[in-house]
């Protein structure tokens, strides 16, 4: 597949097959993701790999099993979501975020070193490890999409990052921005349909 392909194809599944990952290719996946630039050259980042179901229930503990619709309306009125695409997204994510983990090939926790506290940075630059970070989810996304795999995300939310970190043992200056979901998409998976927009309404030349 090559590079314009693997970017078009890449989609955001919440629905996966119950097929294990070889480890060959989760370590092709998450080496493409050390490629990515880095704000201090040293690719100080680690990816601890679940994909022991029993591991990953105890993993993901704190997420709410179920959803409901009410409560999936509640959210998306509080977040002032007016527009249909984003609120159809948002349908489709809410309720799944505990199934879509459980159910994928394997959980992937990406590190990165955080020196300074990350909620309250004095500048922009205290955020560059952060920044990078996502550069290296990027490259994981594209790469599972090459290898005919599919990714989802999701932010910890409330205390989640430090029952992670007490499950999974990391180091304190070790920050985890966001849970991989990887495995294939299921026959019947929902593929959320993205925005449309202009590419010549968005690109300005020398100026706005």
């Amino acid at each position: 597949m090559d590079f314009y392909s693997v970017v078009n194809n890449r989609r955001t599944i919440r629905d996966f097959k119950d097929e294990p990952i070889d480890r060959d290719t989760i370590y092709r996946i998450i080496e493409a993701g050390m490629k990515a630039p880095t704000n201090d050259h040293m690719r100080d980042w680690h990816f601890i790999v679940i994909d022991d179901k029993a591991n990953m229930k105890q993993l993901i503990k704190k997420i709410p099993k179920k959803v409901s619709a009410k409560r999936v309306d509640f959210i998306m009125k509080s977040w002032r979501l007016n527009d249909e695409c984003q609120q159809n997204m948002y349908k489709d994510a809410i309720p799944k975020q505990y199934q879509m983990l459980l159910n994928a090939s394997c959980i992937v926790i990406p590190l990165f070193k955080q020196k300074k506290n990350l909620l309250q940075p004095k500048d922009l630059s205290a955020l560059n490890g952060f920044a990078s970070i996502w550069c290296c989810i990027e490259n994981i996304f594209l790469a599972a999409a090459a290898e005919e795999y599919a990714c989802a995300l999701r932010i910890p939310l409330g205390d989640e990052n430090e029952y992670v970190k007490s499950v999974l043992n990391f180091p304190d200056d070790y920050e985890m921005p966001c849970y991989i979901a990887i495995g294939k998409p299921a026959d019947d998976a929902v593929y959320s349909i993205q925005k449309d927009y202009s590419i010549e309404d968005r690109i300005h030349i020398n100026c706005w």
